[in-house]
């Protein structure tokens, strides 16, 4: 048996995926280039506005809740990937794994208990969170 073809047969489903990846992207660049829409406005070659004109300032004030919100689905996204990899590696982590696995969701459960107990996620400002007799009714 040639040696060369060994050695080379492990790249051909990589050597096939590239180019079925160069292709893809042609064909769709390709595809939007001659079928979109030929319109030159003063607007559309300025940045992130796609033919709209601006209007108003760009630097509005956002509550440091739109923040922490971001960061909790940061960290809570971060968790989902190492249950992912968790639920690849089932088989080889056996029991303890499960039981660390467990120990894991319990501690993401009680804190997101306790950010709900805190407030974190309640996005209501204090004028909000009066409660009104009538309301009560």
């Amino acid at each position: 048996m040639n040696t060369e073809v060994v050695a080379a047969t492990p790249l051909l489903p990589l050597i096939i995926y590239f180019v079925a990846i160069v292709f893809t992207t042609a064909f769709m660049l390709g595809g939007a280039y001659f079928l979109g829409q030929k319109h030159h406005a003063k607007a559309a070659d300025e940045p992130f506005e796609s033919g709209i004109v601006a209007t108003g300032d760009v630097h509005i004030r956002f509550s440091v809740r739109f923040y922490l919100l971001a960061i909790f689905f940061v960290i809570f996204d971060m968790e989902s990937v190492f249950l992912f990899a968790w639920s690849v590696a089932l088989k080889e982590s056996g029991w303890l794994g499960f039981i660390e696995a467990l120990i894991f969701i319990t501690v993401l459960i009680a804190t997101l208990i306790y950010l709900a107990a805190i407030g974190a996620l309640d996005w209501r400002t204090s004028r909000q969170r009066v409660v009104t007799p009538h309301k009560l009714r």
